[in-house]
């Protein structure tokens, strides 16, 4: 495994138009599109995010969040605990709550890349359109620790999904719980991404590496994990 120092790869350009000017995050304007947020409780979530859903609304742009449909109750009082009128923003579209099995899940809880990049690049382009309104997207990455979902493909996804948000100059935050991750998660995920979430505070992020690298990385582990010798099966005798 190559150092931190080693890994340090230059973020994608950043945007300097007026428009985008506008669009801040945890105090700090939004330079490039797609952030990775730690956090270590619902409430610390809110508290850092809740102004950057509050601020779409008046600006008249709009929010989508995907997450746990059992959660959504508890979503919905954050968000109207932090001043948002939640029935009035879903009745007008300018709040959509997406469940996890609508987006990033099959029917099995397996984890559906394509989908979720089809899914992304749709609402994005529409967002991005003459006289469309932007888009902020939030996904709850819970799900990720189901041992159903193949976390390769989560980072395969996270890397790829860059360029969709890019193309399309739409934000995305990706919300993760700290006390979820391992080491190697962690950094994978923080190499996927060009901004980071910590302790509340925006960052550009030394050690993003560029998609193309990082599909190139996570297919060689993936030749190596096959190429490797499986111990023999053993039969017990009767």
């Amino acid at each position: 495994m190559t150092t931190g120092q080693d890994q340090r790869q230059p973020v994608p350009p950043a945007s300097d138009a007026g428009d985008e000017a506008r669009l801040r995050l945890a105090g700090s304007r939004l330079r490039h599109f797609h952030v990775c947020a730690f956090f270590n409780s619902r409430e610390e979530e809110h508290q850092v995010l809740g102004p950057f859903y509050r601020d779409a609304v008046l600006q008249g742009e709009r929010n989508l969040h995907i997450l746990d449909e059992r959660s959504m109750s508890a979503h919905r009082a954050h968000l109207t605990a932090g001043g948002m009128d939640v029935p009035g923003c879903e009745a007008c579209g300018q709040l959509v709550l997406m469940p996890w099995h609508h987006a990033y899940l099959d029917d099995a809880g397996r984890f559906d890349r394509q989908r979720m990049l089809t899914l992304v690049d749709q609402v994005t382009r529409e967002a991005s359109a003459p006289g469309s309104a932007r888009v902020r997207v939030m996904g709850q990455m819970d799900w990720i620790v189901k041992p159903t979902v193949d976390r390769t493909e989560v980072i395969a996804y996270e890397a790829e999904v860059n360029e969709v948000l890019t193309r399309h100059q739409q934000p995305a935050i990706c919300v993760y719980d700290i006390a979820t991750l391992d080491g190697a998660m962690m950094m994978d995920l923080l190499r996927t991404h060009p901004l980071t979430l910590i302790g509340g505070a925006l960052r550009e992020n030394p050690f993003y590496t560029p998609p193309a690298q990082m599909l190139r990385e996570l297919a060689a582990r993936r030749d190596k994990l096959a190429d490797e010798p499986h111990p023999p099966v053993r039969l017990a005798l009767m």
